[in-house]
């Protein structure tokens, strides 16, 4: 039990050293740009930043649903040759009406749309069901369950796409996490002004090509004709542009967007590339629609409506439109990054000031300092030299965690400090019970060497159980919590897994080579 072979002395000694060592960069500024120095990332509350709470629209996921299903609808009745008198979205009651001019034929229109129906990947139960009446009305009703699983799924979709979009901006260590059902929490430490976050977050990017109507005219007034629809130009809002329904290639398709300037104007473009499949239908839209105008569509506005002068077939265009350096980056940005599944809005905007985050930082700093010099004095009094030796394990324990935490690049809350000084009352707790230990089988007359032995053997299986039901606890915390919280369980797992290390393994192993050195008759607890 006392005895560290050369090789184990080597490995505890070299992994505290380590900690030591990846700990340091913590307590200095980097001394070279070009040094690999991780720290441990600051949080909002002490960094001070910005943020936001988001919610996705889950009205126009489930119009998106609709729409979808009424395209399938048309395509479904056209098919089979089935007219129609009505046929409307109600998404209120999460229905398609569907009213056939010929009642007779309403058997025939079911078995035509029962394709249309798909199976739960999970409870396999039918997405939607299709109810008729004799007199020729069809509905077609979407399920709860159904809707409620594409609904998470949007607010998965989209805690995807944001993380990716403010990733792209350089955003060092955001925050971005699902709150309830259908709401996004997002922090973003040292951002001060999140308008321009804001904006890339709030935007859609639903980017399509559609060919232009060049026969209709939207300043006559009126409806557009069957088919059109009336878009406004991008930068000239009042300006509109008659453009067709179909989408010819959709923006899905996109593999890359890059901001740059056109070697003939010097103006700002967007410039992109699309997947094999993109490149395959641009180059065909474009090769029968040569010497006709083809929009481009962002999020129902119109960018551009270049005409088409030859046809485009490696899969590369331009965007072109008034673009500054700023906003054509932000485009290439929100086209990597993809679209989202439905529009977002800011519920909540909160900023917290970096003088704030100081005070944070410089609170808990104090309350660190001074716990950790009571916990310091206390094993020094009560323990004599086993308690030094237990308040350089402590030492040790604290660079340890700093080091593991810098290593997995954690962020560290207000809670998280807290957990710090919690973990350091629960390393010392530890050491007490191996001291109490040793200081009991003195008492009961055994020498030495023997209260050391059987001090750590049976101090060992409290120490373990408590640890390992609080190491199970922190886990649970951190897997169903969020934010701040899994800070704080990540900070008490780290320091648990670190606290059994130097009390069972670095304290051990000071006492032991104490012991060898000078063999007391008895022993300073």
């Amino acid at each position: 039990m006392m005895y560290f072979s050369r090789l184990k002395t080597t490995v505890i000694l070299g992994v505290c050293l380590l900690g030591i060592l990846l700990g340091v960069p913590n307590l200095f500024p980097a001394p070279a740009a070009w040094m690999p120095w991780r720290t441990v990332h600051l949080g909002l509350d002490l960094r001070g930043g910005s943020y936001l709470l988001l919610e996705v629209d889950m009205k126009a996921v489930i119009k998106e649903r609709l729409d979808g299903l009424m395209d399938g609808v048309r395509q479904a009745l056209r098919t089979e040759r089935i007219y129609y008198q009505q046929l409307q979205a109600q998404p209120d009651q999460n229905r398609i009406l569907l009213r056939l001019r010929d009642p007779a034929q309403t058997a025939q229109a079911v078995t035509a749309l029962h394709p249309l129906i798909s199976q739960d990947s999970s409870t396999g139960q039918p997405d939607m069901a299709i109810d008729s009446n004799p007199d020729g009305s069809i509905t077609l009703t979407l399920s709860s369950v159904a809707l409620a699983r594409r609904a998470s799924g949007a607010v998965d979709q989209s805690i995807e796409i944001v993380r990716r979009r403010i990733d792209e901006t350089g955003v060092v260590d955001p925050q971005i996490t699902r709150q309830g059902q259908s709401r996004i929490v997002v922090q973003l430490p040292g951002i001060g002004d999140p308008d321009r976050i804001k904006q890339l977050i709030g935007k859609t990017a639903h980017m399509t090509f559609q060919l232009v109507d060049e026969t209709a005219n939207p300043a006559a007034g009126g409806p557009p004709p069957i088919g059109d629809e009336y878009l406004p130009m991008q930068d000239r809002p009042n300006e509109k542009i008659a453009v067709r329904k179909r989408v010819d290639v959709d923006g899905a398709d996109l593999t890359n967007a890059q901001a740059g300037t056109s070697p003939e104007t010097g103006e700002w473009v967007v410039n992109f590339t699309f997947n094999s499949v993109g490149a395959r239908r641009f180059a065909d839209v474009t090769r029968a629609a040569v010497n006709h105008r083809f929009a481009i569509v962002l999020d129902n506005k119109v960018i551009s409506a270049p005409v088409i002068r030859e046809p485009i077939t490696g899969g590369r265009g331009q965007i072109s439109g008034s673009f500054t350096a700023q906003s054509a980056n932000d485009l290439a940005v929100l086209l990597r990054a993809g679209a989202l599944p439905a529009p977002l809005t800011v519920v909540e905007q909160r900023s917290v000031g970096p003088e704030l985050g100081a005070d944070s930082i410089r609170a808990g700093a104090i309350s660190l300092t001074v716990g950790f010099l009571f916990v310091i004095a206390f094993m020094g009094t009560f323990y004599g030299l086993f308690g030094w030796f237990a308040n350089l394990a402590l030492v040790v324990n604290l660079f340890l965690m700093l080091g593991i935490m810098s290593m997995l690049q954690a962020t560290l809350t207000l809670p998280g400090m807290a957990g710090i000084l919690l973990t350091l009352g629960m390393a010392v707790d530890a050491n007490i019970l191996i001291n109490e230990r040793i200081r009991e089988e003195q008492k009961l007359g055994r020498p030495p060497l023997a209260a050391l032995e059987h001090g750590f053997k049976r101090a060992y299986s409290t120490i373990f159980d408590s640890n390992a039901t609080a190491f199970l606890a922190h886990v649970m915390l951190f897997v169903f919590g969020s934010g701040p919280v899994r800070g704080f369980a990540v900070t008490i797992t780290v320091g648990i897994a670190t606290s059994l290390f130097t009390a069972w393994m670095l304290t051990r192993l000071l006492v032991s080579r104490w012991y060898a050195n000078n063999r007391p008759k008895l022993l300073p607890v």
